[in-house]
This record gives C-alpha cells, structure tokens and sequence, in this order.
C-alpha cells in the first residue's frame, strides 16, 4: 500500500503559478497523509526490532530473519559450550593416548622380563641336569672360589679380632676399678699404705698401656672390617652381576643352537636373525663384566697385600710392646702407624660440640 502511494505521489504534476510559486493542490493532503503512514511503520518495525530483537548480553545468530521460526536462532552459549566439550575431550584423549602408552610399555618389559627369566630358568635346570652345557673359564672360577675362601677366613679372624677387642677392654675397666679402689685404701690404712700405694700405680700403669693397646687393636679391626665387608663384598657383587650374564648368555646361546637346527625357511630366518642380535647383545655383556672381573680380582689381591702387611706388622709389635711392659715402645708403634688415641672421656663430644 505504501509502495503504489509513493508511486502515485512521484509521477503527480506540480503546476507552478505566474509567480514561481507552487500551487495548493488537493493532493497535498494524500501526500502528507502517506507520508504519516510511512514514518508510523517505520517507528513500528523499530519498536518491533527493540522488543523482539536479540539481547545483548544474549548475543544469537538469527536465520531467516525476524519473522522466521524459532528454529533459525542459534544461541551462542551452545556454541560455546560445543567448543568447551570438544577440547576438553580432546585434552582428555590425549592422556589416554598417554596413559595407553605407558601401559603398553610396561605390559612389553614384563613380556622381555618373562622370556629372559624363562630362558634362564631353563639353561639352569639343564645345566643342574646335566643336559645343557655351559661357558667355563677354568682360570677365573678358581680365582673366584679362592677369594670366597679367604673371605671366610678373613671374616673369622675379624670375629676373633673384636672379641679380643672386648675382653681386653673389659680387663682395663677392670684394673682401672682396682686401682682406684687400691689407692682408696691406701689413704684409709696407714699401716699398708705403701703395698696399697705400688699396686695402684701398677694397676694405673697396666690400665693406661691396656688403653694404648685397644686403640691399636681398634685400629686392626676397622681396617679388617673394611677390606671384607666393603672391599670384597664389592668385588663379589660384580662377580654375582657377572655369574648371572653368563646364565643369560648360555640361555640365548641354547636358543640359537636350537632354532640354527630347525627348518630354514623364510619364518624360521626372521627368528634366527632376532636370535642372533639378542645373543651377540648377551655375549658382549658377558665379555665386559668378565674383564670387570678380572680387573677388580687383580687390584683387590693388591690392595689385600697391602692393606694385611701393614696390620699384620701393627698387631704384632703393639701385643709384644704391652706383654713386654715396654711402654715407650709401644707408644712409638702407634706414633708410626699414624693412630691417635681419644683421650679419656672424649667418646662423648662436648656441648659446644653439638651446637
């Protein structure tokens, strides 16, 4: 309707009077009046766009304009949220991707553990048998059985070394006692006074050398204690670690030997190859802890020679000095081995010690 008045009113003559002046015409009212009808559905179509338009603060995409069915209006809150989920369960996928690989890692080092043990196992019920044979070095086993026999014998000797250590310092709290009680009687009997008074100081002596001589005897079995306990416990480790790659070795050296017996075709190739690699990985382990061997059994023969003469030599000269009752000699063992006696009451460290 608004349409074909606009039309009429475009294609309507103007006549212009003698003056220029426009005249009054009676159409002047139609055009006013259409002109009112159009600025009413204007302001209509804008009320109607404030009421019924999109909130802002609700932002939607709208479909098919504003006469459209409900249908068309996306809100952008389900957009956010579709995007939200989606990388949440993409995050959420890639630690099970994760997780996933760690679980097949594992379950693959359990499934290698397994066939080595079972490897092994086997090699070791054949061997126990008689039915498998075995790599053997003559000359390093010997060296081995010889150090686990001195070991057995060293460990005896430091048993008898602390117990010695005990009973001879169990005799010096002893004659330290008598001699304060010898000197105790000697003020409170005046007619012994002098029989009380020599057997103190002799208590007292005999009491200050048994003390020179337990530090040297200390002395003996730390150093003992640490060649067995510390030196020789770490070359037999490495013996223990060397023993159990010659299993493994002999166990992948079977399996070849058995699948290089087998049928040769394409299959049975792929499995010899794989055996192949797996048993040269063994053999070079073997060979490296074998030399690891050989070094430390020679430097700890060295090492032992060393350690013994030097103990040996202590022990000997501080017991004949004490039985000798030569306390200047005595002393000057210790001063030549280098050992520093506590003096008494130092076993407890002072309180500016412990601060």
């Amino acid at each position: 309707m608004t349409d074909s008045i606009m039309s009429k009113a475009a294609t309507m003559e103007i006549p212009i009077n003698s003056n220029g002046d426009t005249g009054t015409l009676p159409e002047d009212d139609s055009l006013e009046q259409a002109a009112k009808l159009q600025w009413s559905l204007d302001e209509k179509d804008l009320q109607q766009v404030m009421v019924s338009g999109p909130n802002l603060n609700e932002t939607s995409i709208v479909s098919g304009g504003y006469g459209g069915t409900a249908e068309g209006i996306i809100p952008t809150s389900s957009i956010k949220g579709s995007n939200m989920h989606h990388s949440g369960s993409s995050s959420s996928m890639t630690a099970e991707e994760a997780s996933r690989g760690v679980a097949v890692e594992k379950l693959e080092t359990m499934k290698k553990w397994g066939l080595n043990t079972y490897k092994c196992t086997k090699q070791m019920i054949s061997e126990r048998f008689g039915r498998g044979s075995r790599t053997v070095d003559l000359e390093l086993e010997a060296q081995i059985e010889v150090l686990r026999d001195t070991k057995k014998k060293y460990e005896n000797v430091l048993r008898l070394a602390r117990a010695l250590t005990n009973h001879f310092y169990n005799m010096v709290q002893t004659q330290h006692a008598l001699g304060d009680t010898f000197a105790d009687l000697s003020q409170k009997s005046p007619e012994l006074r002098d029989e009380f008074g020599y057997n103190a100081e002799t208590q007292k002596l005999l009491c200050k050398n048994g003390e020179t001589l337990l530090g040297a005897v200390n002395f003996f079995v730390s150093s003992i204690n640490t060649l067995v306990n510390k030196t020789m416990e770490d070359t037999l480790m490495t013996i223990k670690m060397y023993e159990n790659a010659r299993l493994e070795f002999d166990a992948y050296r079977s399996d070849l030997e058995e699948l290089s017996l087998g049928p040769k075709d394409a299959v049975a190739m792929a499995r010899i190859d794989a055996a192949q690699q797996l048993y040269q990985v063994q053999k070079d382990k073997y060979e490296h802890l074998r030399s690891d061997v050989i070094i430390k059994l020679k430097f700890l023969e060295e090492n032992k020679v060393k350690v013994m003469h030097k103990q040996l030599l202590l022990f000997h000269n501080a017991i004949s000095a004490y039985f000798a009752g030569n306390q200047q000699q005595l002393e000057q063992t210790l001063k030549q081995f280098n050992i520093k006696l506590r003096p008494p009451g130092a076993d407890k460290p002072s309180w500016l010690e412990e601060q």
